[in-house]
């Protein structure tokens, strides 16, 4: 493992600038959380925030350090390897394969669940490492449906599980950026002649409804409160603002400089010939062999041939060969990687973020507030654990569900070191969770921050006319039909309580993450204003502590729990999901229930849209998160309609 230099930790006091500003949030915050003027057990002092994070100054790496399993570990792994239920036995020399293709969810899969777990891939990659039955990994890669951080999260993984001498070599049948920055991290790249490459760059697509609503008689009444936020810009406007410009500027620049320059260096290229391949506009898949992108122009039956022969099979023989699926039923225990006596624990929050469970979500939808904080008590009550991780990938939601959520976090860590670790996004509502925690852990292309809160309604009058709906309300009290009267525009009274809402909840976001982050309430403004930032930027601002993925978060836990980093811990999920029937049917092929549930989601949102949201705007970067095949209108009008 890498250093185990003592980290300093954060202390647990707010530092503003002005007594005024200070005595304004203690009066928000002391009555509420009495224990955060005072150091948690197992704190000493505040870690300091440098331009990366502290990556190699404060906390350790947590990157494998292969080294064989030997003596009675490897002795006893072999005697449960022999003795093992049948269909989990492995012949040596078994190719592990595993085809990486469309979406692939930060939570737990059980058996009859659709599409990849990023959980059970890289566990796959750790377990295949050790296991001397595995000679090596032959990876399908297609077309993915997920975010920068989780490839981040599998490349790293392919890195390590090259440290054991394996071989791992990758088949791309159809490759875009995302695909390609996987399979330049194997050790050999195999195409079929008629492979669709497409190496032509990456976009950012902006999308704007209002000529939509108007079209259909539909006024967005919206109050958004930070000039970043442009959830509210999509509703109300029809072009790109200059800050939503500069920010979706900033983080394309990020992605693609670090594409370029990871991929350059896997090839052994110059950046600049990296990019000028780029815009040559090359699909030809013998350029790429000429280029030395590929490996090399075979059909996928030709690169079993080609295994074979590397592993000294018969060519009337089959390649010993296991799948994800089956190899993820394979135990840590059975490989001698049982872990040691320290527990830690991991809690995972995906999805958009909700108070309360709706009946019409099921039981995977999301981020429920009330399931989620009966989790982090039972922990906080239990002495089973060491210290606990927070894995996070969500952009955000219900902003009072996303502050209850932060008040259980921060009692937690009252009590035990919690770590927070953000996959693809963790921004708004889901950096609301992140901030409570003592250490904050992203990949260098996480989407985080977009500290800000957006909240409105719909004027449906002309919309009501045009289908002959018609709608009176009579009420008691001035401010009675503020929600309830949506076939009217605000009256000027209501318009300034409902600003003066908005404000006041992002204050209060504001000021509390300016708290947990040990800033000024100014300092803090100037990265707030729901401004979206990659994981490198919100290091070099403070908004998080170190680059890196789970891994990292583990060894950060180790660490702050006083256990050392050569010292084996046992990882325990608290997320693993009990799926219900519908969702088993959908598993094996029932693709109507997806459809359902699709729909339910839709409806459910819409259900909630006169909460206060903290949540981050949909950001679509071509090739990156879109949904190639998908009907574009309907992920229009999902995403925009989801995001109220």
């Amino acid at each position: 493992m890498s250093r185990t230099r003592i980290a300093i930790q954060r202390l647990t006091y707010y530092t503003a600038s002005s007594a005024t500003t200070r005595s304004q949030f203690q009066c928000l915050t002391r009555a509420s959380l009495p224990f955060l003027f005072h150091p948690p057990r197992h704190s000493s002092s505040a870690p300091k925030h440098d331009p990366l994070g502290g990556a190699d100054e404060l906390y350790p790496i947590g990157d494998v350090d292969f080294k064989p399993i030997t003596g009675w570990r490897q002795s006893m792994a072999k005697l449960k390897m022999l003795i093992a239920l049948p269909w989990k036995r492995l012949r040596y020399g078994t190719v592990l394969t595993m085809k990486l293709r469309g979406q692939i969810s930060d939570q737990l899969k059980v058996r009859f669940s659709p599409g990849l777990s990023l959980p059970q891939i890289c566990d796959n990659f750790f377990k295949a490492t050790y296991d001397p039955r595995i000679a090596g990994i032959y990876l399908h890669i297609d077309i993915l449906n997920c975010g920068w951080a989780k490839v981040e999260e599998i490349r790293r993984h392919i890195l390590n599980f090259r440290k054991s001498g394996k071989f791992i070599v990758a088949y791309v049948p159809s490759c875009r950026e995302k695909e390609y920055y996987i399979a330049c991290a194997c050790e050999e790249i195999y195409a079929p002649p008629s492979a669709y490459f497409s190496l032509f760059g990456l976009t950012v697509q902006a999308q704007f409804v209002r000529g939509v609503l108007e079209n259909i008689g539909i006024e967005p009444e919206f109050e958004r409160i930070g000039k970043y936020k442009s959830v509210g810009d999509q509703l109300t406007r029809r072009t790109m603002s200059e800050d939503q410009h500069e920010m979706l500027t900033s983080l394309l620049d990020n992605i693609y400089t670090n594409w370029l320059d990871k991929v350059s260096s896997a090839r052994g290229k110059k950046r600049e010939d990296i990019e000028n391949f780029i815009n040559e506009g090359v699909y030809q898949v013998e350029r790429l062999k000429e280029d030395g992108f590929i490996s090399d122009i075979i059909y996928d039956d030709e690169v079993i041939t080609r295994l074979k022969e590397r592993l000294q099979v018969r060519t009337n023989k089959n390649l010993p060969m296991v799948d994800y699926r089956k190899y993820s039923g394979v135990r840590k225990s059975t490989l001698g990687l049982s872990g040691g006596k320290e527990l830690i624990a991991i809690i995972r929050a995906s999805g958009s973020i909700r108070r309360i469970e709706s009946p019409l979500s099921s039981r995977s939808s999301g981020i429920i507030g009330e399931k989620f904080i009966e989790k982090i008590r039972s922990v906080r009550e239990s002495n089973k654990y060491k210290a606990v991780i927070i894995r996070i990938d969500s952009p955000g939601g219900d902003a009072l569900a996303s502050d209850l959520m932060w008040r259980e976090i921060r009692l937690l860590a009252a009590s035990k070191p919690v770590i927070a670790s953000m996959s693809d996004v963790a921004a708004s509502g889901g950096y609301y969770m992140a901030m409570g925690a003592g250490v904050i852990v992203a990949e260098s292309l996480t989407l985080t921050g977009s500290i800000g809160v957006v909240t409105g309604k719909f004027n449906l009058g002309k919309f009501y006319e045009k289908i002959g709906f018609n709608k009176e309300i009579i009420s008691r009290g001035r401010y009675a039909e503020l929600h309830a009267a949506e076939q009217r525009s605000f009256r000027p009274d209501e318009a300034e309580l409902f600003s003066k809402s908005a404000q006041h909840a992002y204050k209060q976001f504001r000021d509390k993450t300016a708290f947990s982050r040990q800033m000024t309430v100014e300092k803090m403004e100037e990265v707030a204003q729901g401004r979206v930032w990659t994981g490198k930027d919100a290091a070099s601002h403070g908004l998080i502590d170190a680059i890196g993925g789970l891994s990292r978060a583990v060894a950060i836990a180790k660490m702050k729990a006083n256990i050392p980093q050569d010292r084996q811990v046992t990882v325990v999920e608290l997320s693993r999901p009990s799926p219900s029937l519908p969702e088993i049917l959908s598993g094996i092929g029932n693709s109507l229930v997806g459809v359902d549930t699709t729909l339910k989601e839709l409806l459910q949102d819409l259900t909630f849209s006169h909460e206060v949201q903290a949540r981050m705007d949909g950001i679509m970067f071509e090739k990156l998160e879109g949904y190639p095949h998908a009907n574009p209108i309907l992920a229009l009008i999902r995403d925009y309609l989801g995001s109220l």
